[in-house]
C-alpha cells in the first residue's frame, strides 16, 4: 500500500488511459458496459484522489507525493508529478465530477457512444496531467492534449455549430499555447531547468531584468487570459458552451477555464513579480470590465445555456481580481471560487442540459410555470442558482467574500475602487439570475407541451445531489478545504513579496551607485564637457 501511496499521483493520471484502453476491447454494440466500466474507472479515479487527500499535509507547503522518472535526459525533461494545497483542491474537483458527467451522458448520447466515452476518459487524463505537472514540458504535453478530446466531444456531438465552435476554440487557445512554449523555451536557456521548482528558485536569487519579466510575463498571460477567458479574449466560449454536448460544457466551465486561474497562480505570478506589479492595474481593470461586461450581458440572453456561459465570464473576473490583488486572503478566495465557480456552473449546465433532453429546446421564452410539474428540478435548479449568486450559508457567499475583502485591503492603490466595482457584479448576478429563474419555473404554464414534462429521476438526482453536498459544505464550513491550501497561498504570496523586495534593493543599489558617479549637484554638462 506505502508503494501505491507513493506513486499515487501517476495512478490519479493514467487510471482513466488504462479504463481507456478497456473500452477499445469492447464491442460498440455492447453500449450499457461501456457506461458501466467508464463509470467505475472514474469511481475508481475519485477513490483513489480521496485517499491522497487524507495523506496530504494541509501544514506543509512543499510538493507531496513527488515522484520523477528521466524522460527526454538529452534536454533535462523528466516526468515529474507532485501536488500542494492549490493543486489538490482542484485535483479533487476534476475526479469528483469525473463520475457526475458520465452519469449526466447516461441516456443523452446514443451515437458513437464508445467514442464519446473514450475521449472523456482522455481528457480526465489531460485535466489531471496537467495540474500534477512539476516539468515546464510535461505541463504543455498535458495541456496541448485537453485539446484533442474536447475537439472533438464538441466537433462530433455537439449542436448546430459544432464545426465552427470546435475549430475556434482549437485555434484561440492554440495561439496562446505557442507564445507560452517560447516562454518556456527561452526559460530553459535562461535556467537550464524545465522543472518547476528549479526554476522558480533561481528566479528567486537571480532577477531578470524588468524587459524580460513584461515579454515572459505577457506570453504566459496571454495563454492563460485566452483560458481563463479574461475580457476581452472570451469571444470563443460562449460558442463552445452553447454547441458542446452537457458533459463538454460541464468539463469547459467547471475545469478546463481553472487552467487559466491555475496557470496565473502557479507560473505567471510567481515567476515575474515585477511584471505584476507593473501590470497589476490593467489586470484590475480587465477583471473589473469582466465581471460587469459578464453580467450584463448575461442579463439580456434569450437562451439560458448562454447566459450561464456569459456568467463565466464574469465570476472568474472575481478570480482574477483575487489573484492579482496579492493578498493571502484574496489569493485564499480566488482558489476556493475556482473550486465553487466548478461546482455551480458546472451544476447550472448540467441542469440546462436536462430540461433540453426533455423538451429540445433552451429559450426562455418557450417556458414558463414549469415548477408545477417539475417542483424537484425547480427546487435544485433554484439551490444552484443561489449559489452561483453567493448566498451566504452557500459556496459562492465564502470565495466572493474572501476576494472582496482581500482585495479592499491590499496596498494597491486601486484596490478599494476595484472592489466597490467588482460588488456590483454580485448584485446583477442575483439580477439576471432570478429574472430568469422566475421566467422560466413562475407564472402560468403557457405551452401546453411542457405540461408532460417529467421530473428528475433517481439517476439525476443522485448526480446533482453530489454536487449540491459540497455546495453547502464549502457554505457553511469552509475551513475543511482552506486550511489544506493556506500554507501553499502562503508561500506564494511571500515568494511574490521577497522579490519585490530584492529587485527593489537593487534597483535602489544601482540608483545609489549612478549618483556616486555623478558630479556633486549633479552637474551632467560639466561630466558632458569631459
Amino acid at each position: 500500500m506505502s508503494l501505491i501511496l507513493k506513486q499515487i499521483l501517476s495512478w490519479i493520471i493514467f487510471v482513466p488511459v488504462i479504463g481507456m484502453f478497456l473500452l477499445l476491447f469492447l464491442e460498440r454494440e455492447k453500449v450499457r458496459a461501456i457506461r458501466v466500466v467508464s463509470l467505475l474507472i472514474m469511481v475508481l479515479d475519485f477513490a483513489l484522489s480521496v485517499w491522497m487527500y487524507l495523506n496530504f499535509d494541509g501544514s506543509s507547503p512543499d510538493f507531496q507525493f513527488i515522484q520523477r522518472l528521466n524522460w527526454i535526459p538529452g534536454w533535462n525533461i523528466h516526468y515529474q508529478v507532485g501536488i500542494d494545497g492549490i493543486s489538490l483542491l482542484l485535483v479533487m474537483l476534476t475526479t469528483l465530477l469525473g463520475p457526475v458527467v458520465i452519469l449526466s451522458s447516461w441516456a443523452a448520447v446514443k451515437d458513437r457512444v464508445k467514442e464519446y466515452y473514450i475521449f472523456l476518459l482522455l481528457l480526465q487524463t489531460g485535466m489531471l496531467g496537467a495540474f500534477l505537472s512539476l516539468d515546464m514540458i510535461l505541463f504543455y504535453v498535458f495541456w496541448e492534449l485537453m485539446l484533442v478530446p474536447m475537439y472533438f466531444l464538441i466537433g462530433i456531438w455537439g449542436g448546430p455549430r459544432r464545426i465552427y465552435a470546435a475549430i475556434k476554440f482549437f485555434l484561440f487557445t492554440m495561439v496562446g499555447s505557442v507564445l507560452m512554449l517560447i516562454a518556456i523555451l527561452w526559460l530553459y536557456f535562461y535556467t537550464a531547468s524545465f522543472d518547476y521548482v528549479m526554476i522558480s528558485n533561481f528566479l528567486s536569487s537571480n532577477q531578470l531584468k524588468e524587459v524580460f519579466q513584461l515579454y515572459l510575463f505577457g506570453a504566459f498571460a496571454i495563454a492563460f487570459a485566452i483560458k481563463v477567458p479574461m475580457f476581452p479574449l472570451h469571444t470563443w466560449l460562449p460558442d463552445a458552451h452553447v454547441e458542446a454536448p452537457t458533459a463538454g460544457s460541464v468539463i469547459l466551465a467547471a475545469v478546463l477555464l481553472k487552467m487559466g486561474t491555475y496557470g496565473f497562480l502557479r507560473f505567471a505570478i510567481p515567476f515575474f513579480p515585477n511584471a505584476v506589479a507593473q501590470l497589476g492595474p490593467l489586470f484590475y481593470t480587465l477583471a473589473v470590465i469582466g465581471i460587469i461586461y459578464g453580467a450584463l450581458v448575461s442579463m439580456v440572453q434569450e437562451d439560458i445555456k448562454k447566459l450561464v456561459a456569459y456568467s463565466s465570464v464574469s465570476h472568474l473576473g472575481f478570480v482574477i481580481l483575487g489573484l492579482f490583488a496579492l493578498t493571502v486572503t484574496s489569493m485564499q478566495g480566488a482558489l476556493i471560487q475556482m473550486i465553487n465557480h466548478g461546482l455551480s456552473t458546472g451544476a447550472l449546465f448540467l441542469l440546462v442540459g436536462i430540461l433540453y433532453e426533455r423538451a429540445h429546446k433552451r429559450q426562455i421564452s418557450d417556458f414558463g410555470g414549469i415548477a408545477k410539474v417539475m417542483p424537484v428540478y425547480s427546487a435544485f435548479f433554484l439551490i444552484v442558482a443561489l449559489s452561483s449568486i453567493g448566498l451566504p450559508g452557500l459556496n459562492g457567499f465564502v470565495g466572493e467574500f474572501l476576494i472582496l475583502v482581500g482585495t479592499y485591503i491590499s496596498g494597491n492603490p486601486y484596490s478599494k475602487l476595484a472592489a466597490a466595482l467588482a460588488g456590483t457584479g454580485v448584485i446583477l448576478a442575483a439580477v439576471y439570475l432570478l429574472w430568469m429563474y422566475q421566467r422560466v419555473f413562475f407564472g402560468p404554464l403557457r405551452k401546453e407541451e411542457n405540461k408532460s414534462l417529467k421530473d428528475l429521476n433517481a439517476r439525476e438526482i443522485i448526480y446533482l445531489t453530489i454536487i449540491l453536498v459540497f455546495i453547502v459544505w464549502i457554505g457553511v464550513h469552509p475551513n475543511t478545504f482552506l486550511q489544506k491550501s493556506e500554507a501553499s497561498i502562503n508561500q506564494v504570496v511571500s515568494q511574490v513579496a521577497g522579490k519585490r523586495k530584492l529587485a527593489d534593493a537593487g534597483r535602489k543599489d544601482r540608483l545609489a551607485g549612478l549618483k556616486n558617479r555623478l558630479p556633486a549637484g549633479g552637474d551632467f554638462s560639466e561630466q558632458g564637457d569631459r
